[in-house]
């Protein structure tokens, strides 16, 4: 899927038409509070921003992207007015990983959406190797876990814990559930070793820790 924020209609209905014609999904935004507001339920592939917007223009929209662990790695490739070279400096400076100059060729456009997707492609294959939940970030290569930037020392055990929650966020994981991934079939122990082991974690974690739910009388999720 592919946001468009363009404030002209005629050029924002272009475009979603051209990328719907070349078999890629679109839908277009007149300004930033309604592309927000589909953010908060749907991550697109690519965000299409051009700078000039009603209200937030879109450097201030870049900026919130770049901001929030949930959507910093989208791809955002900026529409910049002709000769406005501050403003090609600055979007790729805050994190555009393009842009196009207005007025702009269809296929141009196309060419350069499909060229982005395919190095974020790229690219989000060697970040499969992190996980990253709000302030919480597990490099499972490093096997490093950082909460708002710091990295907490975890024993093994406590690591295995936070990554089965952190890779089934959302999802309700029972206590013999875990106890059974993590500590295996032969570990004779009860099911309070899973609660010992998740406040521990949540102390460790600080405030961010707070993301651990209790389901009382199943087990844990990690709230996204």
């Amino acid at each position: 899927m592919i946001f468009c924020v363009e404030d002209d209609s005629n050029i924002r209905e272009l475009v979603v038409y051209t990328l719907e014609s070349t078999g890629l999904k679109a839908r277009g935004f007149e300004e930033g509070s309604s592309f927000l507001e589909a953010l908060a339920l749907e991550t697109p592939d690519l965000v299409l921003l051009d700078i000039m917007l009603p209200g937030e223009d879109g450097m201030e929209l870049l900026k919130k992207l770049k901001a929030s662990p949930k959507t910093r790695d989208i791809p955002v490739i900026m529409v910049t007015a002709k000769g406005a070279e501050y403003d090609k400096v600055m979007g790729l400076d805050t994190g555009a990983d393009d842009y196009v100059t207005k007025p702009f060729g269809m296929m141009e456009l196309v060419s350069r959406i499909k060229a982005v997707l395919r190095r974020s492609a790229r690219e989000g294959v060697r970040k499969e190797d992190s996980i990253v939940i709000g302030e919480i970030e597990m490099n499972l290569k490093k096997h490093e876990v950082t909460a708002a930037g710091e990295v907490i020392s975890l024993t093994l055990k406590e690591y295995e814990l936070l990554k089965r929650l952190m890779k089934n966020s959302n999802i309700v994981l029972t206590r013999d559930q875990l106890l059974e991934d993590i500590w295996g079939y032969d570990f004779d122990g009860e099911t309070r070793t899973v609660d010992v082991h998740v406040r521990t974690l949540r102390q460790k974690l600080g405030s961010a820790g707070e993301r651990i739910e209790t389901v009382r009388g199943v087990g844990y999720r990690m709230r996204e």
